[in-house]
């Protein structure tokens, strides 16, 4: 029965905030290397002046309450970490194959300093962008493309691997098993770039590979199989690597439009996922191949080709229990019209959170919210994202709670703060992510609820870590309860060895007492 209590209330609670600000949101930035876009900062190659531009930018994204980083570690076949298998990035050091000095492993610093801010890392690769621009980009003599020049097709001024090339296929799965070996990277992320977006008049021109693999298929049916053939090898060696770590999709924001498919959003978009980018979306969503979609929508509410509002009521229907989180724009402030509106992002948030099948946002991208445009930063921090949220559990990873904390000590710092010493419980095998508190401070309430309780602080740690919590004048309705968080985002029951929750008494000298 009190089971059962706990379910409903817990149900009952979630229905309340989704009105305010929901307890568990994901909200994140992606941050893009490619061409020096957000970090580091063209002709920064001094190792100091990258890690206090990264800092700075994690320190921002912090108070403006995201949980969650999206860092481009492999932009094109290269790579921001010492790779045994593609040489360093031209972004990171003005040379591909040019090592950081001094040395640093730049992804383990970042992974470091943004788990430190209790925030999620999310490894974002380019799946098949070989050269960023031929002829001009910086390539290294043990290049993949050096090595292996037939796995590679040249379109549109770059250089891609062949989807269809096998081998091509393998290299980039052994890449990424490599990462997630390696790194405690919290997912793994690919954006839109499967098949390039078509470029008019010019085929991709992969016809000898369709020739030697094609198995009686049509060529879009083929193309569409080799890059579900990826998915699934990718999704596969990442689970063995990590069960916890997952895998998400960042697609271009339209499936299908409904004039080719009744399945498709009432949009008339010029390219899609389906049709050009050969990317079967859907698909890896109902099979349970990938783990969150991120639909990039960068369009504005009343878009003539794809309206915003249609599109965020598309995804929210078509993710089939998977997490959705919704791609926004704050890149494109002041851009047109629509787009000097003060209101757009606000509305936009507004709208997504209206759907319980959308679990949050990340913005594209970083560096746009330095100068606060339209004032959004600040929105953000002081407003929609002020009270701090939790990343949403994936029970298809894991639906078991965590043990409960344990308290080891609590000290009186001054008249109205109190700081408690919190360790994971001795019986818990799981890897704890976090620990997190809660205060409740009604006076009104009959009875201690900790449904009704507010969360006033995430601190990451795997065996222990400090709150310190600032109680309001009157002590004498404080309650404060005490909860851990596992990999998956599984939520434990509160701290119970002592009597539940820990209350407070205001004594004539000022001293308190522990009930």
């Amino acid at each position: 029965m009190k089971q059962h209590f706990l379910t409903f209330a817990a149900c009952l609670w979630a229905s309340v905030t989704a009105f305010s600000q929901p307890e568990y949101e994901f909200r994140a930035a992606w941050i893009a290397t490619v061409d020096n876009i957000d970090w580091p900062s063209k002709g920064n190659y001094n190792t100091a002046q990258q890690k206090a531009e990264f800092i700075a930018q994690l320190d921002m994204h912090k108070r403006n309450g995201l949980n969650a980083m999206i860092v481009q570690i492999r932009p094109a076949t290269d790579a921001f970490y010492p790779s045994p298998y593609e040489p360093w990035s031209e972004w990171l050091t003005g040379k591909q194959g040019k090592a950081p000095s001094p040395y640093y492993d730049p992804l383990q610093f970042m992974i470091e300093e943004t788990h430190k801010r209790g925030m999620e890392f999310h490894a974002w690769c380019n799946p098949y962008r070989a050269e960023f621009s031929i002829g001009k980009s910086s390539i290294a003599a043990n290049h993949v493309t050096k090595l292996h020049p037939d796995w590679f097709l040249a379109y549109g001024g770059k250089r891609y691997f062949d989807p269809g090339n096998k081998e091509a296929q393998e290299f980039v799965v052994k890449v990424i098993r490599d990462v997630v070996h390696r790194y405690a990277v919290d997912a793994i992320h690919f954006d839109d770039y499967f098949y390039p977006y078509r470029i008019a008049g010019k085929e991709f021109p992969d016809n000898k590979t369709y020739a030697k693999y094609g198995n009686g298929l049509s060529k879009d049916d083929w193309r569409r199989s080799n890059v579900d053939s990826i998915i699934v090898k990718l999704g596969r060696v990442i689970r063995e690597e990590n069960k916890y770590c997952k895998f998400g999709i960042s697609p271009f924001g339209v499936w299908r439009n409904q004039s080719d498919d009744p399945e498709g959003s009432a949009t008339t978009a010029g390219q899609t996922n389906y049709d050009d980018l050969y990317a079967d979306i859907l698909l890896w969503l109902r099979e349970g191949w990938i783990d969150y979609v991120a639909p990039q929508l960068y369009w504005e509410f009343g878009h003539k080709a794809a309206p915003y509002e249609v599109l965020l009521d598309w995804w929210s229907k078509h993710s089939y229990g998977r997490h959705c989180y919704i791609g926004l724009a704050p890149y494109r402030a002041n851009s047109n019209a629509a787009w000097r509106d003060k209101t757009m992002l606000p509305r936009q948030i507004e709208a997504l959170r209206d759907y319980p099948g959308i679990q949050g946002a990340i913005y594209f991208s970083s560096k746009s919210f330095v100068n606060n445009p339209n004032g959004w930063s600040d929105s953000l921090r002081m407003n929609y994202y002020r009270k701090p949220a939790l990343i949403p559990g994936m029970i298809w990873l894991d639906s078991l709670r965590p043990s409960s904390p344990t308290v080891k000590s609590f000290t009186v710092v001054d008249s109205s703060t109190f700081e408690i010493t919190v360790v994971r419980s001795g019986i818990e095998k799981k890897h704890i992510k976090s620990f997190k508190a809660y205060l409740s401070a009604d006076s009104t309430d009959a009875f201690v609820n900790f449904y009704s309780a507010r969360p006033v602080d995430v601190q990451p740690g795997s065996d222990s870590c400090i709150f310190r919590i600032q109680l309001p004048a009157d002590k004498r309705y404080a309650s404060i309860y005490l909860t851990t968080l596992d990999e998956a985002g599984n939520e434990s029951l509160p701290y119970a060895d002592w009597p539940l929750p820990l209350r407070f008494e205001k004594l004539e000298n000022e001293a308190w007492i522990v009930q």
